[in-house]
């Protein structure tokens, strides 16, 4: 029971002075709870009555835990002197983003539209969605920097938004790309969003337009467990699951890509520009002569007439989204609760955060600006404050919902390890979803601050870390993990990073990712020089992609699906937001207990 205290103000008979009693009173919300509990009978109008006057007339706090001092002053040496490197990490990220965003380029948009009559993939979220502006897209830098050359965005658009207002994931391929091709990042990056697809329980939605696999590199796309093959298992797994899984065929699908529309449970297919097959009409002429057309041999009219492989019969993709978002609302799923009411805003100004990129290391005191900029009204309450002098970890409220945070400034002691794994067991308890900072700092200073440690202090360090470690591994809650001061060495472990499977995982422009400390090199002796030889050497292969990412930068993880997409600092509070309410959907989804998935004909 949460207590707190009322000031009352009366006037004494005797002398006629105003005196001042506290007195403590329940919370609001216990109190609402037992006058709930009396006043049955009596009506949901008395009800309200009786809890508005209470709460009114006590005045209770309604805001818990202390307000932090804001520590980020834009006037200070540090933010001046980093600004400029800041711009031009943020214009880099911009001028790589409407490169993605852009597609196939012109050519491919013209391909696409005039030729093949078909609407741009981001024209058909905006008749699927509820709202297009509301959709979280992820990995949107994925496969640039590639060594077959750059795909934007992989060919594909994955990402989560909101259909008849529940979250729901949606994947597509990007016609414009060449005509739909996968290529191994294309892979990856599908099976990332079915992991999160599967972590969160969201309804899927696949929208189909493919011209099937890259076939000089058929070895990488198809084979291996991680490879294509996997989203079938996938996509019936999370079926037999109770996660409804739905598709819209509106291009081709040919080959091993047919089986994914077919193992969805409802499938649309739209006629005239939807095709299925796992052999098209040259393969058919090669083996038996036959001339046939794309549409007669697997149109839309034979496969959902014939075949029975598709459910419904779409006229155009205007249509055969409406019957989309019409199959959602079959799905039996409550929307998201909103934000209780009086929930706080963020009171201080979010662009200072963009300033922070400059920097060449994000200290304690400005970590609590940052924590003050992502939780509700900046309050926050903190655990274990005298114990522990790098981790820093507390409770706090984003959108009126309490959460964990976790954040680091540089690597973590015994001490540290300790209290981590002591709060990350409390907010398993309690249900709370945390919230992971990763702030390791510069990786030269990483590695000094370990390698100054004494060999005592190094392996008590690493108890206390293995601690923590192994209360990450084990947390259900739902975990977002932020890497705004990049990460090295273990921290990957203990600060939540892609092996420990977060529900979600960015980071901030200009960040790094490093997993080893490694000791300097030993001096080598110089080999003898073999004798020459009269072999001339090939000139050097001209790179196939316009872009060179160094392994630690985070275009390079965010390159290779290793993380979900950077962020600008001053979004970071509506990122972590909405990932959030989605997952909090999950609680209304129930678990199907057949453990069987949806067999089609």
């Amino acid at each position: 029971m949460v207590e707190y205290h009322q000031t009352w103000q009366h006037c004494s008979k005797d002398n006629n002075k105003t005196t001042t009693t506290t007195t403590p009173v329940l919370a609001p919300s216990f109190y609402c709870i037992m006058l709930v509990r009396q006043a049955l009978g009596r009506g949901a109008a008395s009800v309200a009555t009786a809890c508005t006057s209470r709460c009114m007339s006590t005045g209770t706090k309604a805001r818990p835990f202390p307000l932090l001092q804001d520590t980020l002053n834009p006037d200070c040496p540090q933010f001046v002197v980093g600004r400029n490197k800041a711009e031009e990490e943020i214009s880099k990220i911009h001028k790589l983003n409407k490169l993605c965003l852009a597609g196939g380029g012109e050519k491919g948009v013209a391909l696409h539209v005039k030729r093949n009559r078909k609407l741009l993939v981001r024209d058909k979220l905006k008749l699927l969605l509820d709202d297009d502006k509301d959709f979280l897209e992820l990995s949107l830098l994925a496969g640039l920097g590639m060594e077959y050359g750059d795909v934007p965005a992989a060919g594909a658009i994955n990402g989560i938004g909101k259909i008849h207002d529940r979250y729901c994931l949606v994947s597509s391929s990007d016609g414009t790309v060449k005509s739909g091709t996968f290529f191994p990042i294309s892979v990856v990056k599908n099976l990332r969003i079915q992991e999160i697809c599967a972590a969160n329980r969201l309804p899927a939605v696949v929208i189909v337009d493919s011209a099937g696999g890259f076939l000089p590199l058929q070895s990488e796309l198809f084979a291996d467990k991680k490879h294509g093959g996997r989203g079938f298992y996938n996509t019936t797994v999370m079926s037999s699951d109770g996660i409804p899984q739905l598709a819209i065929v509106c291009g081709s699908c040919t080959a091993g890509g047919a089986y994914q529309p077919a193992m969805c449970e409802d499938a649309v297919m739209v006629t005239g520009i939807g095709t299925l097959f796992l052999g098209g009409p040259p393969l058919v002429k090669a083996a038996t002569g036959e001339n046939i057309t794309a549409e007669d041999l697997g149109g839309a009219t034979v496969h959902t007439s014939v075949s029975g492989v598709m459910d419904y019969y779409a006229e155009n993709e205007a249509e055969g989204f409406e019957m989309i978002r019409d199959l959602v609302a079959t799905l039996n799923l409550e929307p998201p609760s909103p934000p209780p009411l009086g929930a706080e805003e963020p009171v201080w100004d979010q662009s200072l955060l963009d300033g922070l990129i400059g920097l060449e290391r994000i200290d304690q005191e400005k970590l609590y600006g940052v924590i003050g900029r992502l939780v509700d009204g900046g309050r926050f309450r903190e655990f274990k404050q005298r114990y522990g002098r790098n981790l820093t970890v507390g409770y706090a409220l984003i959108e009126g919902r309490c959460v964990g945070v976790v954040g680091n400034c540089g690597p973590l002691t015994k001490e540290d390890g300790l209290k981590g794994a002591h709060f990350i067991q409390i907010c398993q308890q309690r249900g709370l979803p945390l919230i992971f900072l990763q702030n390791s700092g510069g990786v030269e200073e990483h590695q000094a601050t370990n390698q100054d440690m004494d060999v005592d202090s190094q392996w008590s360090a690493m108890k206390g870390r293995a601690t923590m470690v192994r209360a990450v591994s084990c947390v259900t809650v739902p975990k977002v993990t932020i890497n705004i001061g990049s990460c090295h060495g273990d921290d990957n472990y203990t600060m939540c990073g892609p092996s420990f499977s977060p529900n979600f995982l960015f980071a901030w422009p200009g960040v790094e990712v490093t997993h080893t400390h490694n000791p300097p090199p030993a001096p080598l002796t110089a080999p003898p020089h073999p004798p020459p030889t009269e072999k001339v050497s090939k000139p050097p292969r001209k790179p196939l992609s316009a872009f060179t990412f160094p392994p630690s930068s985070c275009l390079y993880h965010a390159s290779r699906c290793l993380i979900d997409g950077i962020i600008l600092p001053s979004q970071t509070r509506k990122v972590v937001a909405q990932c959030l309410r989605i997952c909090r959907q999950q609680e209304t989804l129930t678990r199907n207990t057949k453990q069987f998935p949806v067999f089609s004909p």
